[in-house]
């Protein structure tokens, strides 16, 4: 068949915004067409372990596993007849393989067990670089948390200055945030994907049981590979990167049934060990029953790609705003952000990527949530539904990991901007520290509405007789120096980057 498209396909218009990043090429179609030959190589040689399929068929099978060999646009065209790429994409297979071998190739599967488990691969090759990108912004924040410590900053509430704090205590935020969502993706990526394998209706009845097969070089494989297998039946280049051999099988394999009770037992048992098998071969979990019509681990990947996404966003936001030209207590540097017309700009373009990108998560985890209701063994129409929409996911809060890393990577951090906004407005940002002051002799209502209604009026705190009645001007002057009212920030910061992780992505 013709060679499908470059490892790197070609990105589209948007891409550059919306899909940057090296999340692009993992879900790409060739990625996807990959994950799905190597669950079917996988198969094979999990097969070939418990004597199902001979040695050399999974050996031929694995080696015919190539992306490049098989022309990914035609295999589209063809799945609009079969509802999905797996039929024609196994028809292929096979017309590459020896006679033969061609009938061991997606032994008892079906097709939702190689889409699902490819699913599984494409999530986990994918989530790796994404995790990269998230730790390393978490490392930038670190970085900033400790260089800007002590950096005076107006905390914000409901976009109006409120207390004072640190920018180090920000970006210390920032970090521990991402490290969560770094943490909720490893913890998903290590205990939620799993193979997927149950045959038809989830009881992997078409998989009969061990039995002799003798291939063209007159080997015979029985319920345990036979010893002439090879060595390792892997490619080098596109499958998993653990070494298997044809002869790696667990241990207690039944052997050939006598009686029919007997042999649908080991049967059942043959299956159970199949499904542990495939699942060492494509190093995802084991999962405990097939999930054909569970979809609680497409939702939770979706969860975790989602919180990912909207840390991220949160993150970028704040970025944006403290951009302003109107605050300017941060930029980015690296030379973007030019304006098509306005010589003068200079936006916060990773930033902004970030937040674009991010704010396509909601609605994309929102369909793969409405898909998860999937009737009986087989979903008519759901199951379908989540293809795109996983994919997009994956893409999506990639680019935005991506673009926050850059944003980070290059922020600049004006420190006296920061502290000439925190003196906008006269002291009244430390006006709950007066007011604080003053309760004992005024009582807390009335010192606060006292305060309230000089900062209202347009007064200075530290001017006003009716405050210096009770306190003196000097007091008055050392209660509203923000340096003096971070309460724990400092601590807070130290405690943060106790707990950052160092160098565990």
């Amino acid at each position: 068949m013709r060679q499908s498209s470059s490892p790197s396909e070609r990105r589209g218009l948007f891409d550059g915004v919306l899909s940057a990043g090296p999340v692009h090429d993992a879900v790409s179609d060739r990625a996807w067409l990959q994950a799905m030959l190597d669950a079917e190589a996988a198969l094979a040689r999990a097969q070939a372990r418990l004597g199902l399929v001979s040695p050399s068929a999974a050996a031929a099978i694995t080696e015919v596993c190539q992306a490049a060999r098989f022309d990914a646009a035609a295999l589209a065209h063809e799945a609009a007849d079969t509802g999905n790429p797996v039929v024609p994409l196994v028809r292929a297979l096979r017309a590459q393989l020896r006679p033969e071998f061609a009938g061991q190739a997606h032994l008892g599967a079906t097709s939702q067990d190689i889409i699902d488990s490819a699913a599984m691969l494409v999530a986990h090759r994918a989530t790796g670089p994404l995790r990269a990108d998230l730790a390393s912004a978490a490392d930038r924040a670190a970085a900033l948390a400790a260089e800007h410590r002590d950096a005076l900053i107006a905390g914000r509430t409901l976009l109006q200055q409120a207390l004072p704090t640190t920018f180090g205590l920000v970006a210390a935020g920032w970090m521990t945030a991402l490290d969560a969502a770094g943490s909720r993706l490893a913890r998903m990526r290590h205990g939620t994907l799993a193979v997927q394998l149950g045959g038809a209706v989830g009881t992997l009845a078409a998989l009969g049981e061990p039995a002799e097969t003798r291939d063209a070089a007159g080997g015979t494989a029985g319920t345990r590979a036979a010893p002439d297998g090879p060595a390792d039946t892997r490619t080098a280049s596109d499958g998993p990167t653990a070494a298997r051999t044809a002869r790696d099988e667990p241990t207690g394999l039944p052997g050939r049934a006598g009686s029919a009770g007997v042999s649908a037992r080991r049967n059942g048992l043959v299956g159970i060990a199949l499904i542990s098998a495939f699942a060492d071969e494509l190093e995802l979990n084991e999962p405990i029953l097939p999930w054909h019509t569970d979809r609680g681990r497409i939702a939770e990947l979706a969860g975790a790609l989602a919180g990912a996404a909207g840390t991220i966003a949160k993150v970028a936001r704040d970025v944006v705003l403290l951009a302003q030209t109107e605050v300017g207590e941060v930029r980015e540097g690296g030379g973007r952000g030019g304006s098509s017309t306005m010589p003068h700009k200079a936006n916060p373009i990773a930033a902004i990527s970030a937040a674009a990108s991010a704010a396509r998560a909601p609605g994309l985890t929102a369909t793969l949530y409405a898909a998860m209701p999937h009737e009986h063994q087989r979903a008519a129409g759901a199951w379908h539904a989540e293809w795109l929409p996983l994919t997009d996911l994956l893409r999506a809060t990639g680019s935005a990991a991506h673009w926050l890393r850059e944003c980070l990577g290059s922020l600049e951090i004006d420190v006296a901007r920061m502290r000439a906004n925190l003196d906008l407005t006269g002291g009244a940002l430390l006006a709950e520290r007066v007011a604080g002051a003053l309760a004992p002799t005024l009582g807390k209502d009335a010192a606060h509405d006292l305060i309230a209604s000089v900062v209202r009026g347009g007064g200075t705190l530290a001017d006003d007789p009716r405050i210096t009645a009770h306190l003196d001007r000097d007091r008055v002057t050392a209660l509203l120096d923000p340096a003096e009212y971070l309460g724990s920030a400092s601590a807070l910061i130290d405690r943060a980057l106790a707990a950052h992780p160092k160098g565990d992505a």
